[in-house]
């Protein structure tokens, strides 16, 4: 089993907070703190020449928008996690930065302590949300799935363009697998999982695990 540490990296420009972060990060021994600063070009200076495994981002940032950075990041190193950490709750900057590519949504509501367990799911595979991003979430998709042009475009393309590897990943992944447990059955490295989870949301249109696995069942991949 890989003992190595999950390095972490966190833009957050409220010192507080910042401080706090790096507190938890630095107290579990499953988690290294990798990088932190405060404004996106000082982040994305960073992401261009290091590697890290996930990659922590306040979207109100002085400089530039957090989506920026994450979009930076997902072009750079595709096999880093992203997650907000926002004081923003609402639709709006929800889907943004989804669309820009991260796969987990933290309010800053105080529960900091929580911050380890979360940053570990979102590295096995999970997308950790604060309760009102899930439900705004399940909301947006659940009005999209009623829409008759969502339909419209289920059949044939989208089944085709996914290879058998990436049906074998939406197999497991489907099963609760984890990214490394599903490494593992497969004989492949978890970047590998990760890098092919990447692209079976980009080939269903999809942001997260959740949807993902919805459009995949309409499709008839999976049972």
């Amino acid at each position: 089993m890989d003992k190595t540490p999950v390095t972490v990296a966190v833009v957050e420009d409220e010192p507080d907070v910042l401080g706090a972060i790096a507190k938890v990060i630095g107290a579990n021994p499953k988690l290294r703190l990798a990088y932190a600063c405060s404004t996106a070009m000082e982040m994305m200076r960073w992401l261009a020449r290091n590697p890290v495994d996930v990659l922590l981002v306040d979207l109100g940032l002085p400089d530039r928008p957090g989506t920026e950075v994450i979009t930076l990041c997902r072009s750079l190193q595709p096999a880093c996690e992203v997650m907000v950490l926002s004081i923003f709750g609402d639709a709006g900057h929800m889907v943004q930065a989804f669309e820009a590519g991260a796969r987990g949504y933290l309010l800053k509501d105080g529960s900091e302590d929580e911050l380890a367990k979360h940053v570990l799911h979102l590295r096995a595979g999970g997308s950790p949300m604060s309760p009102i991003i899930a439900s705004q979430l399940l909301t947006r998709w659940q009005e999209n799935s009623r829409k008759p042009a969502v339909a419209a475009t289920l059949p044939g393309r989208k089944i085709d363009a996914l290879s058998p590897r990436e049906l074998e990943v939406l197999q497991l992944v489907s099963r609760g697998c984890t990214y490394q447990e599903t490494g593992n059955h497969l004989s492949i490295a978890m970047t590998t999982v990760q890098a092919h989870v990447r692209n079976i949301y980009g080939k269903l249109d999809v942001h997260n695990k959740a949807e993902a696995l919805f459009e995949a069942r309409q499709l008839g991949l999976l049972d």
